[in-house]
């Protein structure tokens, strides 16, 4: 492991704001913030947004700083990753954002009952050759966010995957679920979004400026399960 990915591993521990539970508080249901997000951590009653695989964290900044009126938890099993996050909400001072390191898989061992308002999954691995129970939109993700997700939850799928976007389509449809939202190039449709939208969508990544840069058309849909 390079000294760069152990500095930031030694520096997140050093965050109030990143939580790292351990893999025992998991699997056996012993998470101290399981249910008390709001009383315990934030300090507040508001609505808190989850961002599943957030990588580097930029959405889950990015949703801070245009609402402080809610809270905003990136999840990741990625420290590395986290730590870029994590060190612009301690420069900045954010105090509505926090960091999650742990598998996702775990969700509801993180997050009790109608504990969440809101999740955003931006540029999930399609895990395209893999087991369809691993990607983040497969029933088996679904039931488990069902378990933490106040009644009429949305769920908000930002991806450059043109397969994870059919996939996801075919689970709505599959399942029932109520489609909300739906496009093939965010950017060129951008106008018909009401404005509330229009700033989330427009939060952008580091990969994702990327991929618009060569070109590359980026997807979205929304839905309530």
């Amino acid at each position: 492991m390079g000294k760069r990915k152990l500095q930031h591993f030694a520096e997140n521990k050093t965050f109030r704001h990143v939580i790292e539970p351990t893999s025992d508080e998991m699997l056996n249901d012993r998470f101290s913030l399981k249910g008390k997000w709001g009383e315990e951590f934030f300090g507040n009653a508001n609505p808190i947004v989850l961002e599943l695989g957030c990588g580097k964290g930029e959405y889950s900044v990015g949703m801070g700083r245009l609402y402080p009126e809610k809270n905003f938890i990136g999840v990741d099993i990625k420290g590395a990753r986290i730590w870029r996050g994590a060190k612009t909400v301690q420069e900045d001072a954010i105090p509505n954002v926090a960091f999650l390191r742990t598998r996702i898989d775990f969700i509801t061992s993180a997050f009790g009952p109608e504990e969440v308002s809101e999740i955003w999954l931006t540029f999930s691995d399609p895990m395209i050759g893999q087991s369809e129970n691993r990607r983040l939109t497969s029933r088996i993700f679904i039931e488990r966010y069902l378990k933490i997700l106040r009644p009429g939850g949305i769920i908000k799928l930002k991806s450059d995957s043109d397969f994870l976007t059919e996939y996801t389509l075919e689970q709505i449809e599959g399942h029932g679920y109520r489609l909300l939202e739906v496009s093939r190039d965010v950017y060129g449709e951008m106008e018909r979004f009401n404005p509330e939208l229009q700033q989330l969508l427009n939060i952008r990544t580091h990969y994702e400026k990327k991929w618009l840069a060569e070109g590359k058309k980026i997807n979205f849909c929304a839905f309530v399960p």
